[in-house]
């Protein structure tokens, strides 16, 4: 089932509505990636955000996902760079 890419904190939230798959996770991040670089932050602060302590994740997974987003942060940066010509 395909996903639109989430424009808001709201529509992210509202994925948890929906069942898990690799889709809609590839979708929530795709969407933290649009909202945060919209506010203007950087990787590095999205990156340090991730790897935060937190009682959800241990520090394993939080490197692996921090990896896996800025991965797809340097892929939509190439495609936006792409569409504007340069």
């Amino acid at each position: 089932m395909p996903y639109p890419i989430p424009a808001s904190p709201q529509e992210i939230v509202a994925l948890h509505q929906k069942p898990v798959d690799e889709e809609m996770v590839a979708a929530a991040i795709a969407g933290v990636i649009r909202i945060v670089s919209a506010e203007g932050q950087s990787l590095e602060q999205l990156t340090a955000q991730l790897l935060a302590d937190d009682s959800l994740l241990d520090m394993q997974q939080r490197q692996w996902l921090s990896d896996v987003v800025a991965n797809a942060w340097e892929s939509f940066t190439e495609k936006r760079v792409l569409a504007s010509g340069f």
